[in-house]
């Protein structure tokens, strides 16, 4: 089966066709400036990059243009978008109602749009690609991948808040976790790449401008570090992580700002942009870092500590740990994050081997021989994960 997964943003829109049988990608391409003006990048693999400049006024437009670029007879892989079975698309939050991949019904978009609150950037986002596809190519099944699934195997004492519990009943407030397709991917891969047990204990480090540590077993959620939204936890590109509540409230009064304005700083203007105050991307920091910038150390040190603290506590929460996976834009390419991350974990007698751990994008053991902990880089790969998902609803 050929399966299309889409993943859509504000104004963009990803996607891959992938075949189900063989798990080999044969087109991916972004769409982006929705709504601006359009332009769609579209790779059919070992081919050149397709560019198209044209009008994208909605997530609708983009998608009949995907298709099209589907189909060229030139730049396409399908002679007609009949050979499209499904289409799987990431869905940010499901709340409370919607906790495992299914096939898209009224209800299923229903709960979607009643989660626009606690996924305000996503959710409205992650509809308008249903809409447009089920616009684009009527009758064809489309299925819905959620980021928290992963996070909803957590026992309650795990999940819960400890707040007044009526919060949780009337509103869904608890940790629900993100970044669920990759963490469970990846630890599912962890445990086959690396010849471990079926039930192995494996904690899932996902490294990125978005930033979370999962701690698993056989591949079930323990632990997760985002919460309600996905500003808790690990200090992130522009997120600020774990902060004490109490300071919204302080920079509320002394700032003379709403808690809605301080939650748009700590979301959009903290992380490693707002504490080393050079950029959001972690390679221009570093840069800053080689430059003498004490702040740009300072932030870069914290973000290592965050993950190192993380990673202490999930071993903990699972009596042990069987195997440590990096993965996502920093963990799959800084070589030199992944070993001051490992530096505190000696105790646990986590050994790095510097050649294994010279290497970018690839399913690599990065620990040494006698480690008593397998160190491992795994390549994400949310799409497959999503086509898979999708491809097990529609048989």
């Amino acid at each position: 089966m050929k399966i299309l997964v889409v993943n859509c943003g504000s104004s963009s829109l990803k996607y891959q066709l992938i075949d189900s049988e063989t798990e080999v990608m044969e087109a991916k391409g972004l769409c982006e400036r929705i709504g601006i003006d359009g332009r769609l990048t579209h790779q059919v693999t070992g081919k050149d990059k397709y560019v198209v400049e044209a009008p994208m006024p909605d997530h609708t437009a983009a998608i009949e243009l995907v298709m099209k670029a589907l189909v060229d007879p030139e730049h396409g892989v399908i002679a007609s978008t009949d050979e499209i079975d499904a289409i799987g698309h990431r869905v940010l939050h499901g709340g409370p109602t919607l906790t495992t991949p299914m096939l898209v019904d009224q209800h299923v978009k229903d709960v979607i749009r009643e989660c626009f609150d606690l996924g305000p950037l996503h959710n409205p986002a992650n509809l308008m690609g249903i809409e447009a596809c089920e616009a684009a190519m009527p009758g064809k099944p489309n299925a819905v991948v959620f980021d928290t699934t992963f996070g909803m195997a957590m026992p309650e004492s795990h999940y819960l808040y400890a707040i007044p519990y009526k919060y949780y009943e009337k509103y869904g407030v608890r940790r629900y976790g993100f970044h669920g397709t990759s963490h469970t991917f990846v630890s599912q891969e962890a445990i086959k790449f690396g010849g471990l047990k079926p039930d192995a204990k494996v904690i899932v480090c996902h490294l990125g401008n978005g930033a979370s540590v999962s701690a698993s077993i056989g591949g079930k959620c323990v632990d997760t570090s985002m919460g309600l939204t996905p500003l808790e936890g690990l200090i992130m590109g522009t997120r600020s992580g774990d902060v004490d509540p109490a300071v919204v409230q302080y920079i509320a009064n002394k700032e003379g700002m709403d808690v809605n304005e301080v939650l748009n700083l700590l979301n959009k203007k903290s992380g490693m942009l707002g504490l080393s105050g050079v950029s959001s991307d972690f390679r221009d920091v570093e840069a800053a870092k080689n430059e003498g910038n004490h702040l740009a150390a300072v932030a870069l040190e914290a973000f290592r500590y965050r993950v190192a603290k993380y990673i202490g506590a999930y071993t903990a929460a699972m009596n042990g740990v069987d195997a440590i996976a990096f993965t996502a834009g920093v963990g799959e390419n800084d070589k030199v994050a992944r070993k001051e991350i490992c530096s505190y974990l000696t105790y646990l007698g986590v050994k790095i081997d510097d050649e294994r751990n010279d290497v970018r994008g690839v399913n690599r053991v990065i620990s040494a021989d006698d480690s008593a902990v397998k160190v491992m880089l795994i390549p994400t790969n949310e799409e497959l994960a999503i086509a898979r998902e999708t491809v097990a609803l529609i048989k």
